[in-house]
Parts: C-alpha cells; structure tokens; sequence
C-alpha cells in the first residue's frame, strides 16, 4: 500500500470524497489538505474545507479559504454563495449581500441564494429590495418544479420558503394598496370595489368565478363584468366614424405593403419552435403574421405615424386602452396567405380588440370562443380575446386588418384609472423583479 507521500493528487481526492461519503470528516479534512499542498487552488478542495471550518464555526477559516478559491475561480458564483455564508456567521451582513449579489450577477437563477439575498436585506431594512429579491427566487424556484409544496421543497428549506410566501404576499398587497390609495381618495371606494376584487384575485386571495368556462385572462381577471365572445357594435359609437374612413386607411395601407421592410412579425418568440407552436400553414408558403405597429405595448411608433397620418389620427382620437409599457397596441395586422393563427387567449378582459377589415380574400375567418366570424371589409368587429381565439387565410392572397385594442366598455372611468395605475406598477414591480412582464 502507498504510502501518503506516494500518493498522486487523484487519489486524495477520491480519498477525501470517501471521506465525506462516510461521514469522516478527519479523513475528508486530511485529505484535502494534502490536495492542497499539490495545487493550492484546487477549487473543490477549498471549498471542502471552507463547509468543514463553517460546521465548527470557524467563519474566519472559511472566509479565508473561500476567498482563496474566489481568487482562483472569480467566475464560480457558488463560492460567493458560500461566502456569503460565511460572512453571515461572522456577522457580517453588508459583506455578505455584496457577496450574493456578485454570484447571481454571474449566475441569476440560484434562487436560494436570492432567497438568502432577499432575508438580509430585509433584516437590514432594506425592505422594497428585500421584497423584490424574494419574489424573484420563489419564483425561479418554481419555474423548475421547486417550493411548490412541501413535497418540491427540502425539509430544511420549508419554513424559510413558508415565511419567504407570506413575505411577498404581504408586501405586494401593500405596496399595490398603495397605489390605489389616491383613487379611493379621488374617486371614493364604492367606486373601486370590482377593483379591489381584481387585485385580490391576481394577488391569489380569492379564486376567480369566471361565468363562461371558454374565457380565460392569462394575466388579469376583471370580476362583474358581462362575459361574452363579441361584442355588439352599439357598444362603440365610435365605430362608424373610423369605418366611414376606411378607404383612406386602405390607400395608406397599400402605400407601406410596397416596403415590405417595414413590417416586422407579429410575435416576438425566443425560438423558431414557439412561432411554430403558435402559426401553422395549409400551402406550400412558409407561415407569416406579419405588423405594422402604430403602437406596440404602449409605445408609438412616430415614424409609422408620419407616413400614416390619417390613419393615426382616427386611432389616437379613440378611447384606445392605455397602460403604461404595455398598451395600446395598434396596426395594420397582414395574415399571408395559407396562414393559421392557432387557437390562444389574451392577458386580461379589461381592454378589447377590435378588427378593422382592410383587404379580406375568402377562405378567410376569426374564430372566437367556438364562433366563427367571416371578415367583412369596412366593418367593425369586436370580441373579447381572453376566450380562445384563432384566425385563417386559407386564400392565395395576403389579408390585411387594422386591429386596435380600446377599454372594455363596462369598465367606468375610475375603474380604468384604476386599472391603468395598476398594470403599470404590477409590470414595474415584475421587471425590478426579473420577472416576465405579461404583455399582449
């Protein structure tokens, strides 16, 4: 048998992973050491017996070997995890914040040590941040199937997760409390109550009893509304001053489909298979849905405008849903031909969308909650997109509609204050957050 001094590098280490296996620490300590003597930056090794000083409580050891192997491996975000750690149990809170976030700058989804960002900085009074960082890491973790329950979430881990739950929850329901404050103040509360419902509902409080089973926001859900697919033109007065010029939206169209370049499509996905996911086509042709924007998620578009100005003037004159960073969303929607939008559901049921039929081969449809409706070029139609909902050009010609999205109509003006005022913080807070905005 080999004596210590005969031994290669490997076999220390398989020596001091046996060790750990076994619950030997001396072994493992040994071992590592003798690791080190060969390569001082062996970054196993030190973080080793960086978790062995740590069990003992000797949190200077740990730091010192921990910022050995930061030096060694600057790019290794677990070892400012570890450090972080560390820092913690000598009492030093700021160092290990600067820690933690260094490591999720190098690695954003370790949710547990945003969980562990997010606890110091609430116990340093930072509690805004501490509530963004929390929220981030519940929901990193359960976007990978962790912290969902007791059974995705380790035994050591449960009450902190429990207590991280009711941290966020509470701080969200007061920080969008308070963003409807001002209104209640404005408006008084009775005029705010299906308001209140809705934040209740989004914030998982109370569950949503939506009436009709084929409606479904992927976002916000806007309680006491009537639900239905489409909407009667009665609704929108609006409407016939906007058809009645629908020969000079067409001739501005046609100017901008010579310059095919300026279109853009319609969805922007992370990958070609989220596209197919979501557009199929019945010809030869490749699938395209393709945009003209004049706004797109609140943001207009000034050059689009300029070479569209009539167009654009009946636009901003209309009751146009508008939420900072995420509505309105108008444009000249082109289906090619052979093209299917495939069934899919809006965000929420305070806003709708309405189709201002340009150029409409045949073959050519919207289908919205299971009823179908054939476009007719001048004429309005108007459905809630929170129903499933899909679209076809089965022609051998391009299909062109001006789509708009303006205010449900049964929502009254402070509830679309409210609501405005609502969505726009919900989206600060997820961006601060890291978390998708829902857009759409």
């Amino acid at each position: 048998m080999k004596n210590e001094q005969q031994q290669s590098p490997a076999e220390f280490r398989e020596k001091a992973r046996l060790g750990l296996r076994q619950g030997d620490q001396a072994l493992a300590e040994r071992s590592y050491e003798r690791l080190l003597e060969t390569d001082p930056d062996d970054l196993e090794a030190l973080q080793q017996l960086a978790s062995i000083s740590l069990a003992r409580a000797e949190a200077s050891r740990a730091i010192e070997l921990l910022t050995r192997a930061h030096q060694a491996s600057p790019e290794e975000p677990f070892t400012l995890h570890q450090l972080a750690l560390a820092r913690m149990t000598d009492g030093d809170m700021q160092g290990a914040v600067n820690d933690l976030r260094r490591g999720l700058e190098l690695k954003p989804d370790m949710f547990l040590a945003r969980l562990r960002l997010g606890a110091l900085l609430d116990e340093l009074g930072q509690t805004h941040e501490a509530l963004v960082a929390t929220f981030n890491a519940l929901n990193t973790a359960q976007a990978k199937g962790r912290w969902l329950n007791d059974e995705t979430t380790a035994p050591e881990l449960r009450d902190a997760v429990k207590r991280a739950t009711q941290f966020v929850l509470a701080g969200r329901r007061s920080l969008f409390n308070d963003i409807l404050e001002p209104l209640r103040q404005r408006y008084g509360a009775s005029e705010l109550v299906r308001v209140e419902q809705c934040l209740a509902i989004y914030l998982g409080e109370q569950k949503a009893t939506l009436p009709d089973s084929r409606q479904q926001p992927k976002f916000l859900y806007f309680p006491g509304v009537p639900s239905q697919p489409y909407y009667p033109r009665e609704r929108f007065p609006w409407q016939a001053e906007l058809e009645a010029h629908t020969a000079a939206i067409r001739e501005e169209l046609l100017s901008v489909l010579l310059q095919p370049q300026d279109f853009e499509p319609f969805l922007q996905t992370d990958s070609p298979q989220d596209t197919a996911d979501l557009l199929r086509s019945s010809s030869a042709q490749q699938a395209a849905w393709d945009a003209y924007f004049f706004y797109r998620h609140g943001e207009r578009y000034d050059a689009h405008a300029a070479r569209c100005p009539q167009t654009a003037a009946l636009l901003d004159a209309l009751p146009l849903a508008r939420v900072r960073e995420h509505s309105p969303e108008t444009l000249y929607s082109v289906l090619r031909p052979g093209t299917h939008i495939l069934p899919h559901r809006g965000v929420t049921n305070t806003r709708l969308v309405t189709h201002l039929p340009l150029i409409v081969p045949s073959d050519c449809a919207l289908r919205v909650g299971g009823e179908v409706h054939e476009w007719k070029e001048g004429r309005c139609v108007t459905f809630d997109d929170t129903y499933t909902h899909e679209a076809w050009n089965n022609s051998a010609e391009t299909r062109v509609v001006l789509i708009l999205d303006t205010w449900n109509p049964d929502l009254s003006e402070a509830e679309r204050a409210a609501v405005a005022d609502l969505v726009g913080a919900i989206g600060d807070f997820n961006r601060a957050s890291e978390v998708p905005v829902p857009k759409g």
